[in-house]
């Protein structure tokens, strides 16, 4: 049952990530094509990813990229950025794992969530994605990484509040919902 519910509980948040990722953001073009997305559709896979597990995080993100994509092309399909979307579910969930073992949800820290996004910040916003940008279209780092720079600290700064938020009163649920149908 505990598994049922966990697809169930990634599936909304996929539909949560498509609709904020591709309707509720803006796009701010570099070179001609789309350097940067601003908004909150990430949230919803890391939400996965720390609720559930690293490897829901990371179908949520694969999944939400792919399923946007259908919806709402833009150019034709990169399965680099599914790979992006995927590792930025994945990452937080790994690090909040490990920084969060045997932890009640209403112990986990601002601090802990501030560091699980970070690194996903790092490795995907500023790492793969960049690359990808520079070797797929030959954008500039120059021209991609100060717009990205800026941001991955807004990112790093507001997400850990909003999950906080949201993280401590969901996981609540969740375990007494697990606990009851055990």
């Amino acid at each position: 049952m505990r598994h049922t519910r966990s697809i169930a509980m990634t599936g909304l948040l996929l539909a949560l990530s498509v609709i904020l990722t591709r309707f509720a953001s803006f796009r701010v073009a570099i070179g001609g094509i789309e350097g940067i997305r601003v908004g909150i559709g990430g949230l919803p896979n890391i939400m996965a990813g720390m609720l559930l597990g690293p490897w829901y995080g990371l179908i949520a993100g694969a999944f939400s990229d792919i399923l946007g994509f259908m919806l709402s092309p833009m150019g034709g399909y990169m399965p680099h950025f599914t790979l992006t979307a995927a590792l930025f579910g994945a990452i937080p969930g790994i690090v909040f794992g490990m920084l969060n073992k045997n932890k009640k949800p209403s112990e986990v820290s601002v601090l802990h969530l501030g560091i699980s996004v970070s690194c996903a910040v790092v490795i995907v916003s500023w790492g793969l994605t960049p690359y990808f940008l520079n070797t797929l279209f030959g954008l500039d780092y120059r021209a991609i990484m100060p717009v990205r720079i800026v941001e991955g600290i807004i990112t790093i700064a507001a997400y850990p509040v909003v999950l906080k938020a949201i993280y401590s009163p969901v996981a609540r649920i969740a375990l007494r919902a697990q606990t009851t149908y055990e």
